[in-house]
């Protein structure tokens, strides 16, 4: 399986910040280390073009960013503080995830050792989240005609937000979140399948879960082309998470997902999402579960 991965999605963040940038490389070496990842199958991505970062994106607020004119207020609410490195480091990830999701067209599955950003939304970025690989990568690939109908299967602890805003009233893009219930953001606009956990939600009501939603969301999809966002903040642990999922569960998790889509042949781009587990090297680990897992049902 081939994989987006550049060393420019680390970039340096103050003493103590909270995200785990290190955790790219990290997975990086985990899935070499393992056999899984070999030096032919990394794609090196280019930075995503401003003219395809605008097909999900205002104008405006791609202006501020690039240029660094972000407010304070808005900063703050993206949780990252603004720089050269920040916006290029946010471009290669969105090049990482154009050039996975072509690769999983060609060869049916492939990944980008990045993205997931679904909380940038059309006119800000918040959660961490500059701008949404997920939807240029959509909104790219049905310009050019290679889709018609895209699936998102957003698996994070965290809503997904922007993509619900992003493709609300668009019945070509399904989208789908399981996420906890009172966890961020506050305020969730309705995705198309919008599945809500309780605190403390173990593997077993998890899983139960999963599987009353998982087959009837990709039924009502009909895609072309699916993106899994495997967030691992679902694990107990977790510094945002407030599930109680097992690294057991998760295995289990990310088999059932990729075996239904497998299955049924189709496309299937992997990014990473959230992941806020100990320590960068745990969160990567937890993260390499779904390569292991994509490794496995491929034989």
């Amino acid at each position: 399986m081939r994989c987006a991965f550049h060393p420019d999605y680390e970039i340096p963040l103050p003493e103590g910040h909270p995200f785990p940038m290190r955790k790219f490389s990290a997975l990086r070496r985990i899935l070499a280390e393992e056999g899984l990842l070999g030096e032919d199958d990394v794609m090196t991505p280019e930075e995503a073009p401003w003219s395809e970062i605008a097909l999900a994106h205002d104008d405006d607020y791609l202006d501020r960013l690039r240029n660094g004119e972000l407010g304070r207020i808005e900063e703050r609410r993206l949780g990252l503080p603004w720089s050269p490195a920040l916006v290029r480091r946010s471009r290669l990830a969105v090049g990482g995830t154009m050039l996975a999701a072509w690769q999983a067209l060609e060869d049916g599955v492939s990944g980008n050792l990045a993205g997931g950003t679904h909380h940038a939304c059309p006119d800000h970025g918040e959660g961490f989240c500059v701008l949404n690989d997920v939807a240029i990568a959509i909104r790219m690939l049905q310009r050019e005609e290679e889709i018609d109908r895209a699936l998102i299967i957003d698996l994070d602890v965290h809503q997904g937000n922007a993509n619900a805003i992003c493709f609300r009233d668009d019945p070509s893009v399904f989208t789908f979140s399981m996420h906890g219930a009172r966890n961020f953001p506050m305020r969730k606009p309705p995705s198309d399948l919008d599945v809500p956990l309780p605190d403390h939600c173990g593997d077993v009501e998890y899983l139960a879960t999963l599987d009353t939603h998982l087959e009837g969301a990709i039924d009502r999809a009909r895609p072309d082309l699916v993106f899994l966002l495997s967030g691992v903040d679902v694990v107990l642990g977790d510094r945002y998470g407030r599930l109680a999922m097992t690294r057991d569960g998760l295995r289990r998790r990310e088999r059932r997902v990729l075996g239904a889509l497998f299955g049924r042949g189709l496309p299937t781009t992997l990014v990473l999402s959230g992941g806020y587990a100990e320590t960068p090297a745990l969160t990567a680990d937890l993260h390499a579960e779904t390569h292991r897992a994509a490794h496995e049902l491929l034989g």
